[in-house]
């Protein structure tokens, strides 16, 4: 069974209105990624952003098609120039740095997870968690495989691009597992 997205309910849509909603949410999500990324959360040894949460509850909340259209344009606004990255960074020299594997992995993470919201999971508590876990896996593998290539193999980049982020990760996806099930049922849609 499909479900419709919670964008789709929050902003219902007509044929006639339906690309400029699309184009619309797509650069509000955009936009929250961009500023989920400048919030810094201190945490041992490394601190992390908030972006990742932003990348998968977007496309929770998207879905597949446009979750991915939208984290495709977010890419594509870091690559013009906008300071859209964490820590105000942009261009092409940071998405071809060592960092830039994620930003191709915020697209394939955010198409899985708005595939598995599409499936109903995102109005369960158990089914959000494991999609954000998935998730975030998914976004880590092109992260990592980039990575390693400038920090020395791959075991180095999984040491300082993956094992520092493994708790803000979990904690992300409590938040998520229990904010997208809880609006679901507020909107009275909760099955």
């Amino acid at each position: 069974m499909t479900y419709a997205p919670l964008a789709d309910r929050l902003w219902t849509q007509d044929s006639a209105s339906s690309l400029l909603r699309s184009g619309a949410l797509a650069v509000l999500g955009s936009l929250l990624v961009a500023a989920a990324a400048q919030v810094n959360v201190p945490m041992q040894p490394v601190p992390m952003t908030l972006q990742t949460l932003a990348v998968l509850a977007v496309g929770a909340a998207f879905g597949w098609r446009l979750g991915v259209v939208t984290l495709v344009l977010y890419a594509l606004e870091a690559a013009a120039g906008l300071p859209v990255l964490a820590e105000m960074k942009s261009g092409l020299p940071f998405l071809l740095g060592p960092t830039g594997g994620y930003v191709l992995g915020f697209i394939v993470a955010a198409g899985v997870v708005g595939a598995l919201a599409e499936r109903g999971f995102d109005r369960s508590m158990v089914k959000m968690l494991a999609a954000m876990l998935i998730g975030a896996a998914v976004l880590y593998v092109p992260g990592l495989v980039w990575l390693s290539g400038f920090v020395g193999g791959f075991d180095k980049a999984v040491a300082v691009g993956l094992l520092p982020f493994i708790a803000g990760d979990i904690v992300k996806a409590i938040i998520a597992a229990i904010a997208f099930p809880a609006v679901w049922k507020l909107l009275g849609d909760a099955r």
